[in-house]
Order: structure tokens, then C-alpha cells, then sequence
């Protein structure tokens, strides 16, 4: 069983950052990639940012240039900072983790989500 835990979040002003933090723990060889989706009210559940352990990073088109998404490979955590936040970045973000183990290869692990609110 791989644990995720999520930190950061809540309620951030248009033109502001936000910074979250995910760390992954638990029973699990080698992790392949960490990342952030997030669903907005009405929306389908979308990628934000991953990347894998050796450092490839995709980000959404809506995220471009005012995203970044660092890993601590050392203690299995993954951030994503992002700054110039508007409305529609208001979402619940979730943690991804890509995982071996004993249940697998490639098995995916959610985090519960932390709520993203951008006033204007």
C-alpha cells in the first residue's frame, strides 16, 4: 500500500502563488513519477504537472510558464509551485504517484486532495 500526503492549499488571491507539497510513503520498490491533477467545479479531472524521478517534466498548456513542479528524490516528495493564479485554478489538486512493488509495476496511487480557492 503506497500513502500520500498532501499540504498546502486554501485560499489564495488572484495574482498570488500557491505552493503544495506531496509525500509518498509506504510499502513500494521504486517510484517511476509523481505529479498534480486537479478537478475544478463542473470540470473533468485534469493533469497540472508531472515528472518522473530522473527529472522529465510535462506541464498543461494552462500551466506553462508560471508552474514548476520539484521533486526530492531522497525523501519521495514532489511539490508544485505556481504563481499568477487566476480563477480558473480554483480546484481540488490531487497527488499521483507511479510506483513498482510487490502489487506491480506502474501502479497508481491518489492522494484525498487539498482545496485551491483563487478570489478575485
Amino acid at each position: 500500500q503506497v500513502h500520500l500526503v498532501e499540504s498546502g492549499g486554501g485560499l489564495v488571491q488572484a495574482g498570488g502563488s500557491l505552493s503544495l507539497s506531496c509525500t509518498a510513503s509506504g510499502s513500494f520498490w521504486k517510484i517511476n513519477a509523481m505529479g498534480w491533477y486537479r478537478q475544478a467545479p463542473g470540470k473533468q479531472h485534469e493533469l497540472v504537472a508531472t515528472t518522473t524521478m530522473s527529472g522529465s517534466r510535462v506541464y498543461a498548456d494552462s500551466v506553462k510558464g508560471r508552474c514548476i513542479i520539484p521533486r526530492d528524490n531522497s525523501k519521495n516528495t514532489v511539490s508544485l509551485e505556481m504563481n499568477s493564479l487566476k480563477s480558473e485554478d480554483t480546484a481540488v489538486y490531487y497527488c499521483n504517484v507511479n510506483v513498482d512493488g510487490s502489487c506491480g509495476y506502474g501502479m497508481r496511487y491518489w492522494g484525498k486532495g487539498t482545496l485551491v480557492t483563487v478570489s478575485t
